[in-house]
């Protein structure tokens, strides 16, 4: 069961908390049962908002735009401010407040289900990470707000069932509004620049160098960070983009393999039809004929 806070709400907040008969419903329906919220809402300069869970059933993130707070879990006091994401887990003891002089405005979901653990990995919330600091977010607004949109749904089974699914896309598009989302004390790389140089250079070459460079890193600390916030090496990803570009190419034109290799900076095309296929699982050829449709 959520417990919220239950002090009186601020002008312009909105706190919605689910009936418990459409929790039950939200556990066992198959378009809901992996995730589902419990209650969300939005505080706006929460002046006098403060917390104490000796524990809880559900995980708790929490995004806040303005303001500041302190928040306490396990062994840390952690200060938070505008543009901080935290994710208080399952089960774990924690307290906040947000001072007077400066309250916090926040958006929060307590939300559960069986892959409520596998998003807190997916978000980067790992080992003892309890905040990332992604700045300001307006698609994260956005997605936040449509969940806020069913206030007026009368508790109503459809609506419920898009909202939980409106949540499952607000944690699945966190990564993607900023793949560099990592604790906060540590140096972030542009990727958006990272990518652009990426693309502008897909029909040539470009080395590891001139990407460490842009990042003003050593190639082994560039390589090292890259993989850390994305999963992948620079280079692969760099490949991964001139596949998605080779796709379109076949996809959308009769050019030749050999044409479409040359465009992309590959002077053997034969050596360009290996690397297609060990990301695509199927040969150019192969992939052309199987797709048109």
């Amino acid at each position: 069961m959520s417990t919220t806070s239950d002090w009186p709400l601020p002008p312009d907040s909105l706190r919605y908390v689910l009936p418990q008969r459409l929790v039950q419903l939200l556990q066992k329906h198959p378009l809901t049962r992996d995730i589902y919220p419990l209650s969300f809402g939005h505080y706006r300069r929460a002046r006098g908002h403060r917390m104490h869970r000796d524990r809880h059933d559900d995980e708790l993130l929490i995004y806040c735009t303005e303001g500041e707070a302190v928040l306490t879990t396990g062994n840390q006091k952690i200060q938070v401010e505008a543009g901080d994401l935290l994710l208080l887990p399952s089960g774990e003891a924690h307290r906040y407040a947000t001072p007077d002089a400066n309250p916090w405005t926040i958006y929060w979901i307590h939300y559960s289900g069986p892959l409520a653990p596998y998003f807190r990995q997916y978000l980067g919330f790992s080992g003892q990470t309890r905040r990332l600091h992604l700045g300001r977010q307006p698609r994260l607004l956005v997605d936040f707000n449509g969940l806020l949109s069913v206030q007026d749904s009368g508790f109503r089974e459809q609506p419920l069932i898009h909202a939980a699914n409106r949540l499952r896309q607000l944690l699945t598009a966190l990564p993607l509004s900023h793949s560099g989302i990592q604790p906060k004390q540590q140096t972030e790389l542009d990727l958006d620049e990272l990518h652009q140089q990426m693309r502008q250079n897909l029909e040539g070459r470009l080395d590891l160098d001139s990407l460490a460079a842009t990042a003003g890193l050593s190639r082994y600390h560039f390589i090292a960070r890259y993989k850390q916030m994305t999963g992948q090496t620079p280079i692969q990803h760099y490949l991964h983009m001139k596949i998605e570009r080779a796709c379109y190419l076949l996809d959308s034109g009769e050019s030749s393999i050999r044409s479409i290799a040359e465009q992309l900076g590959y002077e053997d095309s034969y050596y360009f039809s290996r690397l297609f296929k060990k990301v695509m699982g199927v040969s150019p050829a192969n992939y052309r004929r199987v797709n048109r449709y």
